[in-house]
């Protein structure tokens, strides 16, 4: 088993920071340099390009370099990625992320100084510096690493996202094989584990020594997690299974061909994936005693002032901590004032809304099976809702993607730290759908009456129907086609459960409309547990006692949703307060326009200039108002 001797080095000095408080700045610039292998970008080869342009690209070319495990789920163009990348991991190191974030924040600069008249461009340059600085971070945090759906995010190695499950993840569903070339690419980049691992562990230690460490029960979780990653067999791990049934159906390959390859992915799974996994979960358990027990991001270095920023950027708002706060318990008050409506109207009536909705959640009408079977039909019940809503979408949207939607179950080694559900985006190319992910690991957290609203959320009109029509908006920056806006991309999404209702998806359906009731409590209460935790100084216990009190969601849930928040500051705010902008906006134009209000008008207004800063879709609006009044 190969053991690379500078990762058991990092190991070590772990074990050494009990008894010293930190080590030298020296010493992470040798852990940097050692653990680098820097491929430099090259220059795209294109033509006829503005200055303007050329800075847009250069924005794709330092993110897609930085981060080629991304570049592959998208299928990247070649130019826009600084050259080949089917082949290679990321780079987490600290010397590799103060470059990509010290790179962003230079093209900002240069961007600032392109004198642009067309207001094409004027839109262009005023979003894509802000996508830059969203990426980038606040310089004053060099922890964390940039996540190109988060932006600057704090832990590195956590249990629920991070180099560690993105990556192979991404190798899993999207690395295609139907090469031999392919399947080479693929066995590199098995080879490169050793190195990547490397980079993060260089990484976590760095920010071990500016004093970021997770508490400590995200630790417990992050080792079960990581234990539970290699827990299989080599033969009978994703990663292996992935790549061997594709394999097998390569052209013009012997039987002897595709088992030597097979073996080879087994042993580089064995001897670099494995190997650098145990070490890692050997530094978690060296922090346990390094560990707080607190569980807002308060008690890390400087953490009221990173809050703060998180705040700014993915709860897009200009608005306190402490007004955040208020607004959820408003929020809070008014929807379970229409659920208990509902739930009284069909003769529910003992107990507080989440008692109430606790007790429907354990009715064997709502439950489906727990069994294989059972799993199935649920699988086919969200097919169904996206094929129904599907028919009804041309009502209310005036533009359809290109891209089709497919609902998956996640894999069995990610349920225990996945959420309830999440969307992945498809292939530029349309190759790979985009993917509605079910987690399936506690059947009664997936009470029949949810699901309606899960997958207008996820599906269609929610996360699919806007990223993939943002994504095939050629005319914009790529940059700006993956624009990752969490107020806007979830606000959207929340939006769309209301807008479902207001197509009648729910018309004679009130457990359906209760579901929907409930899935915007969820992120209602969102407003009140993450300013709780992180500004509050709420304990992990107090947030889920509120949640699951409230909202009646089963504990599996509540856990993982709390947990979640602990590691992601400020994520949680989007939904909620993109929504809130969105219905806002809706009504003053609808209220403007009177008669000459167009819906489609509107979404196509929304959806087609891309995700955008909140601040940038209020001036759309203002802009569209006004020309339609003219007219």
């Amino acid at each position: 088993m190969k053991r690379n001797l500078l990762c058991i080095g990092i190991l070590c000095s772990f074990m050494l920071m009990g008894c010293q408080e930190k080590t030298t700045d020296n010493h992470v610039s040798e852990v940097e340099v050692k653990t680098v292998d820097v491929v430099e970008p090259k220059t795209p080869e294109l033509l006829d390009t503005t200055p303007l342009q050329a800075n847009f690209d250069q924005s794709a070319i330092a993110l897609f370099n930085a981060r080629p495990h991304y570049a592959t789920v998208l299928g990247v163009d070649e130019r826009l990625s600084g050259g080949a990348y089917n082949d290679r991991l990321d780079d987490y190191s600290p010397s590799a992320e103060a470059k990509l974030r010290k790179q962003l924040r230079a093209i900002n600069q240069q961007l600032a100084n392109i004198e642009v008249t067309e207001t094409v461009d004027l839109d262009n340059q005023k979003v894509m510096m802000n996508l830059n600085r969203y990426f980038s971070g606040n310089e004053n945090f060099s922890i964390g690493y940039v996540d190109l759906w988060m932006g600057l995010s704090p832990f590195v190695v956590n249990q629920i996202n991070g180099p560690l499950i993105d990556v192979p993840n991404s190798m899993v569903n999207n690395h295609k094989i139907t090469t031999t070339e392919d399947a080479e690419n693929y066995l590199k980049r098995l080879d490169g584990f050793d190195a990547f691992l490397q980079s993060v562990m260089a990484k976590l230690s760095a920010d071990v020594e500016k004093g970021w460490v997770a508490p400590k029960v995200i630790l417990q979780k992050t080792i079960a997690t990581l234990e539970a990653f290699i827990a299989p067999k080599a033969i009978e791990h994703p990663l292996y299974l992935a790549f061997e049934k594709q394999v097998k159906l390569i052209d013009g390959l012997d039987v002897e061909g595709k088992l030597a390859l097979c073996k080879r992915a087994a042993e580089h799974i064995d001897n670099d994936v494995y190997a650098g996994y145990r070490l890692l979960i050997d530094a978690q358990k060296q922090l346990m005693d390094r560990a707080s027990s607190e569980s807002g991001v308060w008690a890390q270095p400087n953490g009221e002032a990173y809050y703060a920023d998180a705040v700014k950027m993915l709860g897009d708002t200009d608005l306190s901590p402490e007004q955040i706060h208020q607004i959820g318990l408003d929020e809070v008050k008014r929807i379970s004032t229409e659920m208990d409506a509902i739930l009284v109207a069909n003769g529910h009536t003992a107990g507080t809304v989440g008692v109430r909705m606790l007790k429907i959640n354990d009715d064997p009408q709502f439950l489906y099976e727990d069994s294989e079977a059972g799993r199935a039909e649920l699988l086919a019940d969200l097919n169904g809702y996206i094929e129904e809503i599907n028919l009804r979408m041309p009502e209310l949207f005036a533009t359809k993607p290109p891209y089709n939607v497919e609902v998956r179950a996640f894999p069995k080694a990610r349920e225990a730290s996945a959420p309830g559900g999440m969307y992945s985006s498809p292939k530029i190319d349309g190759s790979q759908p985009g993917i509605y992910w079910i987690n399936l690991r506690d059947i009664k957290a997936n009470a029949k009456f949810d699901l309606k609203t899960l997958t207008y959320h996820e599906a269609n009109p929610g996360h699919h129907w806007q990223v993939a029509l943002n994504l095939a908006q050629e005319s914009l920056p790529m940059v700006r086609r993956i624009a990752p806006y969490n107020a806007y991309v979830e606000g959207w999404a929340l939006y769309s459960e209301l807008v479902a209702k207001e197509m009648g998806m729910y018309d004679g359906d009130p457990y359906g409309d209760l579901g929907r009731l409930k899935a915007e409590l969820f992120r209602a209460v969102r407003l009140v547990v993450d300013t709780g935790l992180h500004h509050k100084k709420w304990t992990r216990e107090e947030a889920i006692k509120y949640m699951a009190e409230t909202t009646g969601t089963v504990d599996s849930d509540v856990v993982a949703e709390i947990e979640r928040y602990m590691v992601w500051p400020g994520q949680a705010l989007g939904y909620k307060l993109g929504m809130i902008k969105m219905v806002e906006l809706r009504s003053k134009a609808r209220q403007a326009l009177g008669e000459r209000f167009d819906i489609k008008a509107f979404h196509d207004l929304v959806l087609l200039g891309g995700a955008v800063p909140m601040v940038v879709l209020e001036e759309n609006v203002n802009a569209w108002i006004a020309s339609q009044q003219v007219r």
